[in-house]
């Protein structure tokens, strides 16, 4: 395994793009505290966002790669500081998750989720001029938004660029409040015990997704589940089948016209893809990407760069295993003849 990218503060959850040339990764920021480890994820507590740069990843090659040996050092990562925190956006109370960013048509857009005044997930909005801001947020969240894990996609290949905001996690993530609907007036923390299902015929909940509107700030369409379906099947994921259902950690790429969308598998720790033929799916699990890590928590992104393919995730190596204090690290990936996803390089 690589050593990690970053390492003179704590941090999880990279979202990593390439804009005009150069990497950027946006991850959340962990800080050290004392609340107990509890399935809400309290302990996660996090209040701002720094923005990392570097100019190559040519040290992180696999040995498998048929170029020119890795340099002995690694690369430099810089750190754009602080550009975004709670306290700049009046609806925040707590607790800034993993954030993603998107580029369209010259302006850049930070997505965050953080808890209301209620304590409930929504998910806010910040642009900028570049990629390290400064990020002014939007007084309010995304109007019809909930959860956790925005990821943005904007499609390179569709008319006009059409942009996606992927979104939702079980459990700390208040996904199994809104089984009644998706809007945040179906938020119920007691329908069923605000529990995921279980059970005999009982299908997993679903990834949302919602097109997003020209100004990026607001949703251009309702609410929509993305399916996820069993290739030996077709019909959606069990919600007894923790090894493949979607828990949160949201992600989209696109190659060769395929859509792959990734995500975390939760309690089970894997990190997992579904391949499909239209942004809005549906999707048909295709295999994981991660063995289960030190860590609780596997969150990720998938980026070309450099004409390779690259996973981003974290683990816990540098704080030696505390759940809350992550780190984030780099492995390169690739595909087979058939546009599967492989740690190891085709022969």
């Amino acid at each position: 395994m690589s050593p990690p990218l970053i390492t003179h503060i704590y941090t999880a959850d990279p979202s990593a793009h390439v804009f005009d040339g150069k990497l950027y990764i946006y991850p959340s920021h962990d800080r050290e505290t004392d609340i107990a480890f509890n399935d809400n994820g309290d302990q996660y507590d996090m209040v701002d966002y720094h923005v990392f740069s570097l100019d190559s990843l040519e040290y992180y090659a696999s040995s498998s790669s048929s170029s020119a040996p890795a340099p002995l050092e690694p690369p430099k990562v810089t750190d754009h500081g602080v550009v975004l925190s709670a306290a700049d956006v009046p609806w925040v109370s707590r607790q800034l998750w993993a954030p993603d960013a998107a580029r369209r048509r010259g302006r850049y857009y930070l997505y965050f989720p953080a808890r209301d005044a209620a304590s409930v997930f929504r998910i806010g909005v910040a642009s900028g001029p570049s990629p390290t801001g400064p990020f002014a947020a939007d007084p309010e969240p995304i109007p019809g938004s909930f959860s956790i894990d925005p990821a943005a996609f904007v499609d390179p290949d569709g008319p006009d660029e059409p942009a996606y905001l992927y979104f939702g996690g079980l459990w700390g993530g208040q996904l199994q409040c809104y089984q009644r609907g998706n809007a945040p007036e179906h938020y119920d923390a007691a329908w069923l015990g605000a529990r995921e299902p279980a059970g005999p015929g009982a299908a997993a909940l679903c990834p949302k997704v919602a097109r997003l509107a020209d100004d990026m700030r607001s949703f251009a369409g309702p609410v929509r589940d993305l399916q996820i379906l069993a290739p030996e099947t077709g019909r959606p994921l069990a919600a007894d089948d923790h090894d493949r259902r979607f828990f949160e950690a949201a992600w989209m790429h696109k190659r060769a016209g395929v859509y792959y969308f990734s995500y975390s598998t939760g309690d089970t720790h894997y990190l997992v893809y579904a391949t499909g033929d239209n942004p809005l799916g549906p999707f048909t699990y295709a295999g994981r990407i991660l063995e289960p890590v030190l860590g609780w928590t596997t969150h990720h992104s998938i980026v070309e760069f450099g004409g390779r393919w690259w996973l981003f995730h974290h683990d816990c190596e540098l704080s030696g295993g505390v759940n809350h204090l992550r780190s984030v690290k780099v492995k390169e990936i690739f595909y087979d003849k058939d546009g599967k996803i492989t740690t190891e390089k085709p022969s």
